[in-house]
């Protein structure tokens, strides 16, 4: 379907550079450059010499840009809505996530002192 689909990191391998990275997308160093100067979200580490070493959370978020850009269509400001709506529904996710941890350790807490 996606040629996205099938990148494959190599689970040994903790930074990729950009010509690997341009070369998984099928797209030039430009574009990822200028997706960079565009999504605040994408910030691959650089070492002394000014390389981009990108890891797989920066490899994910390029997939993200790529699959509302290239494969859907966006705009650069549309895509950055979406990601940053993305980014908001996550944020909620991760707090329901937290309070139910919470109250399943109460529940706990409350079995094991009718238990005793």
């Amino acid at each position: 379907m996606l040629h996205i689909l099938k990148i494959k990191l190599d689970p040994d391998k903790l930074y990729y550079s950009i010509g690997e990275v341009s070369e998984m997308f099928d797209v030039s160093n430009s574009l990822i450059r200028y997706w960079e100067s565009e999504f605040s979200k994408l910030k691959p580490q650089k070492n002394s010499r000014g390389d981009r070493k990108y890891t797989e959370r920066d490899i994910n978020t390029l997939k993200a840009i790529y699959i509302l850009v290239k494969e859907k269509g966006y705009t650069i400001d549309g895509a950055k809505k979406a990601l940053k709506e993305e980014l908001s529904e996550q944020k909620k996710r991760d707090q329901v996530i937290s309070r139910l941890r919470k109250i399943r350790e109460s529940l706990i807490k409350l079995q094991k002192s009718l238990e005793e």
